[in-house]
């Protein structure tokens, strides 16, 4: 990428279309983002998940982008915005390791049998 493109006018041929300025905006940006979704996620696969969505979160709400803050400042945002609503995720589900299969599978065939009466 040349130096002497800023962000801004990258921003502006995306926003008019050019989908290949984006990629640009990506290569600069993206070992900051992961580095900072790092701080969040602690495991580097989620990281870079994490990192992907939030760039096509940017992506997709670049047409609103009005450029009063710089381009990282609002990538910054987002990306520690879907690096907390990953979090808050995962913090709802259960862990794959709480159960054993067989134990699910108890689980599962005695609420089957209180269910029909059968102990």
């Amino acid at each position: 990428m040349a130096n002497n493109v800023t962000d801004k006018q990258l921003v502006e041929r995306v926003k008019n279309g050019e989908k290949a300025a984006y990629d640009l905006l990506v290569l600069k940006y993206q070992q900051r983002v992961v580095n900072l979704v790092l701080r969040f996620v602690r495991n580097h696969s989620d990281a870079l998940d994490v990192t992907q969505e939030a760039f096509i979160k940017a992506y997709r709400a670049l047409p609103n982008f009005r450029g009063d803050s710089a381009f990282y400042t609002w990538l910054y945002r987002i990306a520690v915005n879907t690096a907390k609503n990953h979090l808050a995720v995962q913090s709802r589900r259960p862990r794959a390791s709480d159960y054993d299969v067989s134990e699910i599978e108890q689980i599962e065939g005695s609420s089957c049998s209180k269910r029909t009466g059968n102990t």
